[in-house]
């Protein structure tokens, strides 16, 4: 088969389109990590807000977000990534209200007292009067400056870009508002709606690709019942989904954790073109889930992060890599191709880390994973 572009690996996968090999990228690196390879230090936005707003300010906005484009296109190159994650950039002087955790975090509990659906109306007027808005323009600088810094260096790499807004984490408010006032609930993830949908919008006139939606809901086992997840949740997702598909770009429904007992919900019932975040430690094996949605999903995934990349040797990591690159790849049904050939197929998943890549990760272990890779499909090696 003929070498394909990064674009055309990545959309015959979301195509289950057989790719001259399986895409590749990482979903999100903490810099101690990525400093290593590219050999100079940056910061990470999504990790180190703080810090990066004070740079930001310091040097002015737009050069801040050039460093961090260059930063990521060249651990992109590095590695041979073939689309990349990306979050809007935080402005100095705005809220950062396009992150989850900081819009359901205490800032919006004005009291300590009172029920948990006393605490959760409140936190909805004030969701409503502070963040059922656009953000500012200037949050997506990242994907302008990564266009033309791509199109310098002869790079086209799909983007991903997050509108989590139908996680629960660890909000006990919410999780006890579901069953003591479910209209307060709805109210909350009615808005979460509201927001995404305002993000989604912005994005698609952007031309991203891929939209993240939906958000954490379990752990090694889930938060909430099934009801609940169905009840509240699917029905909300499901319209971010259609939304990003009426306008011509795939949804990625994300969570960690054990969900077997909501995967046809989670998937077919919200309505999405992938799965992100699957959690293999939780249970989420990804030979099961290729041979019941192998043909519907693109599963993004599924290498564990933390007790695998951390803890495992490098041989160990290698049998891993290449068992998960051979489920990923594991189905056979007929497929036509765009030359009209039909034959095994070969797309519907796509290589990474199942979270974060942390300090905590020895670079030899990454490496490992990175050149088990490698050696699958007759790459260069890392050293």
């Amino acid at each position: 088969m003929q070498e394909m572009s990064s674009r055309e690996r990545v959309m015959h996968a979301l195509t289950h389109r057989k790719p001259d090999r399986t895409p590749v990228f990482e979903y999100v690196m903490h810099p101690a990590v990525g400093e290593v390879f590219i050999g100079r230090s940056y910061l990470e936005y999504q990790e180190e807000s703080e810090l990066w707003l004070r740079e930001a300010d310091e040097r002015g906005l737009e050069e801040a977000v050039m460093s961090y484009v260059q930063a990521r296109l060249d651990l992109a190159e590095f590695f041979g990534h073939d689309m990349l994650y990306i979050a809007p950039n935080p402005v100095p002087g705005e809220v950062n209200y396009y992150d989850p955790l900081e819009a359901i975090g205490s800032r919006f509990i004005l009291r300590n007292d009172g029920s948990p659906e006393e605490r959760m109306a409140e936190r909805n007027e004030k969701v409503q009067e502070l963040l059922i808005k656009k953000l500012p323009q200037d949050c997506f600088l990242v994907y302008h400056f990564l266009r033309q810094e791509m199109d310098r260096r002869g790079l086209d790499l799909p983007i991903l870009a997050p509108a989590y807004f139908h996680g629960i984490w660890t909000d006990t408010d919410l999780m006890q508002t579901m069953l003591l006032a479910p209209g307060a609930a709805a109210d909350h993830f009615s808005l979460a709606t509201e927001r995404a949908l305002h993000l989604i919008d912005d994005y698609c006139s952007l031309g991203i690709d891929l939209i993240g939606i939906g958000g954490d809901f379990a752990g090694n086992r889930m938060l909430i019942s099934g009801e609940c997840y169905r009840q509240f949740i699917v029905p909300e997702v499901r319209k971010c989904a259609d939304y990003i598909r009426s306008k011509g770009s795939y949804s990625v429904n994300a969570t960690d954790g054990n969900i077997w007992p909501v995967i046809d919900d989670f998937l077919i019932g919200c309505g999405v073109d992938g799965y992100l975040e699957i959690d293999m430690k939780a249970g989420m094996d990804l030979w099961k889930l290729k041979a019941l949605y192998g043909s519907a999903i693109t599963f993004l995934g599924n290498m564990d992060c933390g007790a695998v990349l951390t803890f495992a040797s490098p041989e160990e990591i290698a049998e891993v890599t290449n068992d998960i690159l051979a489920a990923g790849c594991s189905d056979t049904i007929e497929s036509n191709d765009n030359d009209g050939e039909s034959g095994q197929f070969g797309g519907g998943h796509i290589f990474t880390a199942s979270n974060a890549i942390m300090a905590s990760v020895p670079v030899r272990n990454y490496m490992a994973m990175v050149n088990a890779y490698k050696r699958r499909f007759s790459l260069v090696e890392r050293v």
